[in-house]
C-alpha cells in the first residue's frame, strides 16, 4: 500500500510566481478521495490558489469548489452537496513547527491554525485541498427523509413534534 495522498499536487518553493495555481482531480483521484472520506462520490474538486513566499514561508489563499455526494446522517439516502469555500493555509518548515512543538499546552492564534510542515523545498498544495475539502464536509447532513426516517425507527415519539413551542416553531418557519 502506497502512502501518497489520492490528489498530490507538489510545488517548489523555488517556482512560486505571481499566476494563481489552478488544481483539479481527475476522475480516480476524486474516487480514491470519495473512499478516503466516506463518501458516495466525488464529481468535483477544484482549487485556484494564490500564492506567496515570505522567506521560507508560503501563504496560500484562494477558493475551493467541490461537489459531492454523501449518505444522509438519518436515512442514508443519497444527499448531493456542494461548497464553495474560501480556503487560507500557510506552509512552514516542518522543523518550525518541531521547534514549536513542547510537553505543555499552547494555545493557537487564529493564523497558527491552518499551518502546513514541509521538508525540504517542496509541499504538497494538493493534499491540503483535500484535507481542506475534508474538513468543510458536514458529517452529519441530513437530507428531506430525515425525519420521517426518525419516525419510522422509532427516533421520535409521537407528539413529539406537537405542541405549544411546537407550533410557534412552526409559525417561525412559515414566517
Amino acid at each position: 500500500m502506497s502512502d501518497a495522498p489520492e490528489f498530490s499536487r507538489p510545488f517548489d518553493i523555488r517556482g512560486i510566481t505571481a499566476e494563481p495555481a489552478t488544481l483539479e482531480a481527475n476522475e480516480a483521484e476524486r474516487a480514491a478521495l470519495a473512499s478516503r472520506f466516506g463518501l458516495i462520490s466525488i464529481g468535483k474538486l477544484a482549487a485556484t490558489l494564490s500564492l506567496e513566499a515570505d522567506g521560507d514561508e508560503i501563504a496560500a489563499n484562494g477558493t475551493l469548489s467541490a461537489a459531492f455526494v454523501q449518505s444522509c446522517a438519518v436515512s442514508g439516502d443519497d444527499l448531493p452537496m456542494t461548497i464553495e469555500d474560501e480556503v487560507t493555509l500557510r506552509f512552514v518548515p516542518m522543523a518550525t513547527l518541531e521547534a514549536a512543538e513542547e510537553d505543555e499546552e499552547i494555545e493557537l492564534e487564529e493564523d497558527e491554525l491552518d499551518e502546513i510542515g514541509y521538508s525540504g523545498t517542496s509541499f504538497d498544495l494538493g493534499e491540503a485541498v483535500a484535507q481542506s475539502l475534508a474538513l468543510a464536509i458536514d458529517p452529519y447532513a441530513t437530507g428531506p427523509e430525515a425525519d420521517d426516517a426518525r419516525r419510522r425507527h422509532g427516533m421520535v415519539e409521537e407528539g413529539e413534534a406537537d405542541g405549544p413551542l411546537a407550533d410557534m416553531l412552526r409559525g417561525l418557519k412559515g414566517a
